[in-house]
């Protein structure tokens, strides 16, 4: 009797904290985010300047002169450039969670969300290629525009479901004739494969990387459901999902996390080149072909590298930001080429960070709570996964938790960051030590645990100095 009794309390105060989320997060607050006109914006590896196009003038900052070779667009670009990533928030009334009863990640499930964006990005760059852009992004409403209720989302969701044209479905690709142009059949096809990555992250437990096998993966790692996950945890969820994903179209790509602040290049290498475990070979006719590397050889993969770090103490330490806003632009440029954005965020409050504008980080907000979406039809409304409105946050409200993302494509592009970055990370007198490094060899070769006292276990930075390491930086972590 007793335990019934706690059950049902229990899903009373499931429900009560449900209701709760829903109508804190089910609102979309009326604030505008401004932009300098006389400083660059980068996106993800790309700059953008803000400043009049019929402006011939000074832009009123003469350090940044040598990032007029980089711009890559005006306003609009921009527009419709960061409308082109994909947008991942809370969610509500879909299937349960594994090991619940709960069918809304309103209030806890940020940081799983920011992951899931970042994820996203890799593999917006490991299908579709770092300048595609989404042919409907400038057409979205700004969020700050509408109130969203759970009832209004439904509302849209069916009006968007009306008026879409209706796409062929992906169980079969001979149902609609084939565009008549290259351009438009290159179009076509692209468009397939953005709808099939999105519907990898769909909330529902047959979901590739949805919010489903995540929080199933976080089981085996002790967390729950209604859990709050650090970024360091989601960086080995998201490890895993990869892993373990048997869609065929995700055959060519793994993931890995570095250890201690540290990148081990035999471990990324031989992640680049090993078979992926459990990786069922492709049988589906009626899945899409997903483009491949031409220049990677037949049985190489991609592999997303995770970092988790802390970037300070309580606080974000600003020194550190000399790594995100590097010394030498050029430098910069080459490494957002291969970053795929940051996760962290506020204490208890998570979000990918995609860009900077001076002092301030330009980062995609989980905190909307919109209703559930059935991807698995084949023409659900992509327009909920797609955010028009960018965020600023200064950098030192940052919290210094956090896990950096990189893409490379092949050992080729694995040297070519590791060069890039050792650069960039090389510490000053000020900074002292990097944010993260490089080690040649694989982590095995470094005993970490064998050489401390049981005193200092917990503190697994700590080299024993008699060991000799080649470092590719000679760095000294604490």
């Amino acid at each position: 009797m007793e335990s019934k009794g706690s059950d049902e309390v229990e899903k009373l105060r499931t429900k009560f904290l449900s209701v709760w989320h829903n109508v804190k997060y089910s609102w979309v607050l009326k604030s505008k985010t401004s932009f300098s006109r006389n400083s660059p914006v980068l996106l993800l590896g790309k700059y953008y300047h803000f400043k009049a196009e019929d402006d011939d003038g000074p832009t009123g900052a003469s350090s940044e002169a040598s990032d007029e070779d980089f711009v890559m667009g005006n306003v609009e670009a921009f527009r419709k450039d960061f409308a082109s990533r994909v947008w991942l928030t809370y969610r509500e009334e879909f299937p349960p969670l594994p090991g619940s009863t709960l069918t809304s990640d309103c209030g806890w499930g940020c940081m799983l969300r920011a992951g899931q964006m970042m994820l996203a990005q890799a593999l917006i760059l490991h299908f579709l290629g770092r300048d595609w852009t989404w042919s409907d992004a400038l057409a979205l409403q700004p969020l700050d525009t509408e109130t969203w209720t759970s009832t209004a989302a439904k509302r849209l969701v069916a009006s968007l479901e009306a008026s879409l044209p209706s796409f062929p479905s992906r169980s079969d690709p001979h149902q609609s004739q084939a565009p008549g142009s290259a351009e438009e059949a290159d179009a076509h096809l692209k468009e397939m494969y953005h709808r099939t990555l999105v519907s990898w992250f769909g909330d529902s437990p047959v979901a590739q990387l949805g919010l489903h096998r995540l929080v199933h993966l976080g089981l085996t790692m002790g967390k729950q459901a209604g859990d709050w996950y650090g970024p360091a945890v989601v960086a080995h969820i998201l490890k895993n999902a990869v892993e373990q994903a048997m869609d065929p179209g995700l055959a060519g790509i793994t993931a890995y996390v570095s250890q201690d602040c540290t990148v081990y290049s035999a471990d990324v290498i031989d992640s680049h080149k090993a078979p992926k475990p459990g990786q069922a070979p492709p049988e589906r006719s009626d899945a899409p072909s997903f483009p491949q590397n031409d220049q990677a050889a037949s049985d190489s993969r991609a592999v997303i590298i995770l970092v988790p770090v802390r970037l300070g103490g309580e606080k974000t330490n600003p020194d550190y930001f000399n790594f995100a806003k590097v010394r030498s632009r050029i430098y910069f440029r080459t490494l957002l080429e291969y970053c795929i954005g940051i996760i962290g965020g506020k204490p208890k409050q998570a979000c990918y960070f995609v860009g900077f504008q001076d002092d301030s980080l330009i980062y995609m907000d989980p905190h909307y709570c919109q209703s559930f979406v059935d991807v698995s039809t084949s023409d659900f409304p992509l327009q909920s996964y797609h955010c028009p409105s960018p965020k600023k946050m200064p950098f030192t409200k940052m919290d210094p938790s956090c896990t950096i993302g990189f893409y490379s494509r092949s050992v080729q592009d694995y040297e070519r960051i590791r060069q890039e970055l050792c650069k960039v990370l090389q510490p000053s007198a000020k900074e002292k030590y990097p944010a993260f490094t490089f080690m040649h060899g694989h982590s095995r070769d470094y005993d970490l645990s064998a050489t401390l006292t049981p005193g200092k276990r917990e503190w697994p930075f700590i080299r024993d100095p008699p060991r000799t390491v080649t470092t590719a930086g000679d760095f000294v972590l604490l």
